[in-house]
């Protein structure tokens, strides 16, 4: 217990290559810093709140999930993800309730570390990991309609939290004199981010977006809403107020933000350690770090948090190999909020939905869901229908169809597998082999497959005795061991003797509880060797006078 708590804390030998990397981390936490400030305003602004919070949870989460998580080199921070599940929050109990999910949401991720669910994300398959992405991407692309739309943007007044309708409600909406100049500011921003990518890898091109679109608006000048006044330092942190009465309304959308804050931390760290040879991760320190993270975000008036994949990803490429890359990435901006909060709330909203549509377009790995939707049916429709349930519903009720989807196909798959062959007797055939029956199992034996095993066996006539083979089954649950042992009641009623051989020393525990071993008629008809059970079920057809 005290050896799992100890290491779930900070340790020196986080930063045990400091003095031979210090300055590459230097260098990657400056440039996933200028990268991340055009993010965390646009999923600020996206999530119903505004840009301030999105900093205030890109500077406190990033910060503290760097010292205290799992990842040498995660970045964390707010994301397109979770700005998916809060605009319905913020939509249904309003902004201030923000904080207080972030911090209840907190408590149950670190509580999740604390109890050592982190490697349950690898229960969740591919198809459905691929499926959720894509769905959050096309829902992040749906909400930048709006901004585009009119001045209001997602906080404009009577849409849908459905971002797909609400995105066709603004387009119903849309004031068009605005709309021209919202769409021209959006093409500029992603052109901008497709060239400076042609010219350089390492040129920002979602801050170069956002430069060039703002001098655009001031200068012409473009009648276009702005992030509007920032704040010039971070607030003081207290406690959000909450009525006691709300907290039951508010449980709901707490564990759905818990959940995705820990599936998204988890798959952005395993990510990150598969990028680089950055040292292991924990995933049951890093559920305790975000979880730490989202609280000291909420305490600040900012929004739940959790590991970016792309920040990530970003990190690790530009050379970040300890967490000093992380906490120079918050402090960087931390710094534009001290000395640039003036020209930073000049920005206008367009210039944040053409970086976010753009990043919404290349969360989605085209070639990968090409693989997927060419592999087997049952991948393509769970990763699908996972999708489709993403945009139209609930992330989190998407995921949690996607695996059972994924489940029922793979149980199906796995059911199928299973065989019931009925094998000659070995050995120099004699009178009376034909009323012996050795039946062989191969695969497992399990739920799914348990009815059909059972009507294949009944299925043998004109037999006496019946040996059946075990030996080749490595999986067996309890209701295939019930329907082993409604075989052998079956067979014993009709009079067949039933001689079992080959049980393996894992399963006989289980076959002794279900009832498999007491019901053969004799402790000596089960068997380890072949012959032995031949020769057993040879002297029963002799002694019924049955041999011809």
């Amino acid at each position: 217990m005290w050896g799992h708590l100890r290491s779930l804390c900070p340790d020196p030998r986080d930063y045990a290559k400091l003095r031979t990397t210090w300055w590459a981390d230097v260098a990657a936490g400056v440039t996933v810093g200028i990268v991340a400030l055009p993010l965390a305003l646009g999923f600020g602004v996206s999530s119903g709140l505004s840009a301030s919070e999105g900093l205030i949870t890109a500077i406190v989460a990033g910060f503290l999930a760097a010292v205290f998580g799992g990842s040498n080199v995660q970045v964390s921070g707010p994301t397109g993800a979770m700005v998916v599940v809060l605009l319905p929050i913020v939509a249904s109990h309003g902004a201030g309730a923000v904080a207080v999910v972030a911090i209840l949401a907190g408590l149950l991720v670190a509580l999740a570390g604390l109890l050592k669910l982190g490697r349950t994300v690898g229960v969740i398959p591919w198809p459905v990991i691929e499926g959720f992405t894509l769905g959050i991407g096309v829902i992040i692309f749906l909400q930048q309609v709006p901004s585009v739309m009119s001045p209001g943007g997602v906080g404009g007044g009577g849409l849908s939290t459905n971002a797909l309708i609400a995105a066709l409600q603004s387009i119903a909406q849309a004031e068009w004199d605005y709309v021209v100049w919202a769409l021209g500011i959006t093409v500029v921003v992603v052109v901008s981010m497709l060239v400076a990518g042609r010219i350089h890898p390492s040129v920002p091109g979602s801050l170069l977006g956002i430069v060039v679109a703002t001098i655009l608006c001031v200068v012409l000048p473009a009648p276009l809403a702005v992030i509007g006044a920032l704040p010039s330092g971070l607030p003081a942190p207290s406690l959000p107020t909450v009525a006691v009465a709300d907290l039951p309304d508010l449980m709901g959308p707490v564990v759905a933000v818990a959940a995705l804050a820990a599936i998204e931390s988890l798959l952005s760290a395993r990510v990150a350690a598969s990028m680089a040879n950055t040292g292991p991760y924990s995933p049951d320190r890093e559920l305790v770090g975000q979880g730490i993270a989202s609280m000291g975000s909420g305490l600040f008036g900012g929004m739940p948090a959790t590991g970016a994949i792309a920040r990530t990803a970003v990190n690790v490429r530009a050379g970040a190999r300890t967490r000093l890359a992380s906490v120079v990435h918050a402090v960087v901006l931390l710094c534009v909020v001290l000395f640039a909060a003036g020209p930073v709330g000049m920005i206008p909203l367009a210039a944040l939905a053409g970086i976010l549509m753009l990043t919404a377009w290349r969360m989605v790995n085209w070639a990968t869901v090409r693989s997927i939707m060419r592999s087997t049916r049952a991948d393509a429709a769970a990763f699908l229908l996972t999708a489709i349930v993403t945009v139209a519903f609930d992330l989190i009720v998407a995921v949690i169809i996607g695996v059972v989807v994924a489940g029922f196909f793979a149980i199906r798959n796995l059911a199928r597998e299973t065989r019931v062959t009925r094998e000659a007797v070995p050995g120099e055939p004699e009178p009376g082999d034909e009323r012996i029956a050795v039946v062989r199992f191969d695969g497992p034996l399990i739920f799914a497959s348990g009815d059909r095993v059972f009507d294949e066996v009944m299925a043998f006539d004109g037999i006496r005795v019946v040996v059946l083979r075990m030996s080749s089954v490595e999986v067996i649950d309890a209701t295939g061991a019930h329907v082993l042992e409604d075989i052998v009641t079956s067979l014993e009623r009709r009079g067949v003797t039933v001689l079992i051989k080959g049980v393996q020393a894992r399963h006989e525990e289980l076959f002794r509880t279900v009832g498999v071993l007491p019901a053969l008629r004799h402790v000596r008809h089960l068997f380890d060797d072949l012959d032995e059970a031949v020769e057993h079920a040879r002297s029963h057809i002799e002694r019924e006078g049955l041999r011809t």
